[in-house]
């Protein structure tokens, strides 16, 4: 696979350390990893960084946060042989690219980011009138461009992240990717391409440019792909000069929709420790069955023989993840006709959700007996990652003039 495809196929996903994960994380989020691990060139990160945006006053709970979610991740299935996990502090790169951006990114933008004000709303206890709260999107699009990353993972409410590190990379390489002579060495990769294939992208270029033909432009790209026989520069060249900008240094990253998880709380609300409504991958299994046999119920099914509606009831919310469709009829059915109690209801999510977690604390119980191991994943992933970084940066120094020896 070629250097650009390979960029197409990259993954690149984080998450803040908030210690020991639960199963909104599992179902949310770790599930997802698991499965694109198979598929991509994936990246998964410890955002300890964007920790600090909304708890920059207490940071001490961070460095046991990392541990305990990192052991929660290798205990889940995340394979350090298939994916490459890393802690972003440890990656100093990110922190000069999201330097270099700043002084590139209108306030605006930032300003606009829907989370901004939400988050506001949110943590009104917290301090948020920081910069590092306020450019947190923008050191997410470093995050994600110091890997020319293909594809971020989000639901649809971050959407508008990833617009934003498109935004800003296209902003970069238009005012950094005009080298000096652009149009020639354009000119002359595409002659490299051969005959037949030099053509074809002009062809295809002069619809794009003349009537604005996106199905030409999504050729174009394509014939791009698949050529062999030019470098990479020249490929980037080319991507440029095909969309009327400059060399594309800094490739620009595409949303990878992801399902919304429909993991609920102990209380039918968005599983949250702020909720207190969890259920900790780490439970153990008393207290995951004690928390399911005291969650609460139809508030209108008064007594056993009281008929109820599942519409109602925050275990039906479990049912619809952990059971198959004859559970979930003998559940509802029996709910509606007051042929079952609660109690009775609530015995095949218990099941489910202790079968679930069973392997899962066994895992955590072998790599909390080897903390190096544990430690030497991290590094190796850690120090992929900074070679790549590394690379990222070299093209970013050189375009904007800030190699200096």
């Amino acid at each position: 696979m070629n250097e650009l495809l390979q960029q197409h196929a990259r993954v690149l996903s984080g998450m803040r350390p908030t210690g020991r994960l639960h199963l909104g994380h599992y179902h949310g989020v770790l599930k997802n990893w698991i499965e694109l691990q198979h598929q991509y060139d994936c990246y998964f990160f410890v955002a300890d960084w964007h920790a600090l945006t909304t708890h920059y006053e207490d940071p001490q709970i961070i460095p046991d946060s990392v541990w305990e979610m990192v052991i929660d991740w290798l205990a889940v299935g995340i394979n350090p042989g298939e994916a490459r996990l890393f802690i972003q502090s440890q990656v100093p790169e990110h922190a000069e690219l999201h330097l270099l951006l700043s002084m590139i990114t209108p306030l605006g933008w930032l300003e606009r980011v829907p989370s901004y004000k939400d988050q506001q709303e949110k943590l009104k206890g917290r301090d948020l009138t920081t910069y590092g709260f306020l450019g947190y999107p923008l050191l997410q699009a470093a995050d994600i461009l110091i890997y020319k990353a293909g594809l971020v993972p989000v639901g649809e409410d971050q959407v508008a992240h990833v617009e934003l590190t498109r935004e800003v990379a296209r902003r970069f390489n238009h005012i950094y990717g005009r080298e000096p002579g652009f149009e020639e060495k354009a000119e002359q990769a595409r002659k490299k391409m051969g005959k037949k294939s030099a053509k074809l992208f002009s062809q295809y270029h002069k619809e794009y440019t003349e009537r604005g033909d996106l199905e030409s432009l999504q050729a174009a790209r394509a014939l791009l792909e698949s050529q062999q026989n030019i470098t990479l520069n020249d490929k980037e060249r080319l991507f440029g000069y095909l969309e009327g900008g400059g060399r594309m240094i800094l490739p620009e990253p595409q949303p990878l929709l992801t399902k919304a998880s429909k993991m609920p709380g102990l209380d039918g609300q968005k599983m949250s420790k702020s909720y207190g409504n969890v259920i900790s991958l780490r439970d153990e299994p008393e207290v995951v069955e004690r928390a399911l046999r005291t969650m609460p119920t139809d508030t209108q099914r008064v007594r056993r023989t009281d008929p109820g509606e599942p519409a109602r009831c925050p275990v039906w919310q479990f049912h619809e993840v952990y059971s198959d469709d004859s559970v979930k009829t003998w559940a509802a059915d029996g709910c509606r006709n007051a042929g079952i109690g609660c109690i009775e209801c609530k015995q095949p999510v218990i099941e489910a959700v202790l079968s679930e977690l069973k392997p899962i604390h066994q895992r955590v119980r072998e790599l909390e007996q080897q903390p190096e191991m544990v430690r030497t994943i991290i590094a190796e992933g850690t120090e992929e990652a900074r070679d790549m970084a590394r690379q990222t940066m070299e093209e970013v120094r050189l375009a904007m003039s800030l190699r200096h020896l």
